[in-house]
């Protein structure tokens, strides 16, 4: 994986604005009406080399696809493996979810997002888990590597949903086994990522976000039990890819929303830095979690590691300034070194921002990596 050797590269969370015909077709696909699968394919294909075009242009060093090919990034997993069947009930995603959060600030919910969206169809495991999303995946892989042609980066990464998001377990014997064979189910799509020649990316929103689902709260003990588990389920999905091809995400959720009840970095970090990966992909530019850049004071980067902390973020429509950019990312080099530092987004922009602002966004990542680059390097 490319390190910070000369400059600040920079790279971002993920998720890229898709275009509108392509969104139009994805809802409708969602809401299970039936839509023409060869035009919203033929439109998947057209729209990748726009987005790497854009991240190009843009002055990202480290791109990916957009995530173009997935029609929703916790929706998608279902798409790809078998064993699965509707339960007949639904559950609530992201901010429409019940949390502590959303029960303290019930009226800015009830009149900023207004009612709940569509629940999403809740899966039961009914036979054995297995990995069927071969040729979605082998789409995906395709379209990316068709589009980077002729292009010049200093590398290419495909995130892919950490392995604990997959349903009820009507099936296997214990939870255990049924978390496992998941884990081993999507080690399929992440071998085959790192096998077409990219950098994986493992996005595991639930280890920090997952603590305010809780209602009410659990022990800071028995959330870090369960976090723990999280952390060996990603391991075992991760079985038999090299390290220096990971990188791995957390974050506290997408959502425009309070978060005065998200678990501290400091909870966590421990646990994130035991996934064998190296890199890791944090939120540090929100007003809600830039502060803890403080955490690094006191908590070791292990040698070979890299932190991509967000020095741009997608709770705002305000776009950065790049001596803004530039001081968040010299803080980080000052504490883990200058060689360990990425410069990435909060989350992924796409679908949290505008579009012409998620740009604008990427451009004052680029302009204040090139600053503390010539302040680092002098």
């Amino acid at each position: 994986m490319k390190r910070s050797d000369s400059r600040i590269l920079t790279s971002h969370a993920g998720s890229l604005p898709r275009p509108q015909d392509l969104l139009d077709m994805n809802r409708a696909k969602q809401s299970g009406r039936t839509i023409d699968e060869a035009a919203r394919t033929a439109r998947i294909k057209s729209a990748v080399p726009e987005v790497v075009k854009r991240q190009v242009e843009a002055g990202v060093d480290v791109i990916n696809d957009g995530e173009y090919g997935k029609t929703n990034f916790l929706n998608y997993v279902q798409e790809r493996l078998g064993g699965f069947e509707p339960t007949g009930k639904t559950e609530q995603m992201g901010a429409m979810a019940d949390r502590r959060d959303r029960s303290l600030f019930q009226e800015f919910y009830a009149d900023e997002l207004g009612p709940r969206s569509a629940p999403r169809p809740q899966l039961a495991c009914t036979g054995p888990v297995t990995y069927t999303g071969q040729a979605l995946l082998q789409q995906d892989i395709d379209n990316f590597r068709a589009a980077l042609a002729g292009v010049n980066v200093e590398e290419a990464f495909m995130p892919a949903l950490a392995p604990a998001y997959g349903g009820e377990n009507h099936y296997y014997n214990s939870a255990d086994e049924f978390d496992e064979a998941v884990a081993k189910a999507m080690n399929v799509e992440y071998k085959a990522i790192v096998d077409a020649g990219f950098v994986v990316q493992i996005d595991d929103p639930g280890l920090p976000s997952y603590w305010d689902r809780y209602v009410p709260a659990i022990s800071l003990d028995e959330y870090r039990k369960q976090a723990q588990r999280r952390v060996e389920l990603v391991n075992l999905g991760l079985d038999g890819i090299p390290e220096d091809r990971i990188r791995y995400h957390i974050c506290w959720g997408s959502w425009h929303g309070p978060h005065v009840t998200d678990i501290p970095l400091e909870n966590v970090v421990d646990l994130m830095l035991q996934v064998r990966a190296q890199m890791y992909s944090i939120e540090a530019a929100n007003a809600r979690h830039e502060h803890e850049w403080r955490v690094w004071e006191d908590t070791k980067l292990p040698d070979g590691k890299i932190l991509m902390p967000g020095v741009v973020g997608h709770a705002t429509n305000v776009i950065e300034h790049p001596r803004l950019v530039a001081d968040r990312l010299l803080r980080y080099a000052n504490l883990v070194g200058r060689e360990n530092v990425v410069a990435g987004t909060d989350c992924g922009l796409g679908g949290r921002v505008h579009p012409q602002i998620c740009w604008a966004k990427l451009e004052a990542l680029s302009e204040g990596a090139a600053l503390a680059t010539k302040e680092l390097w002098a």
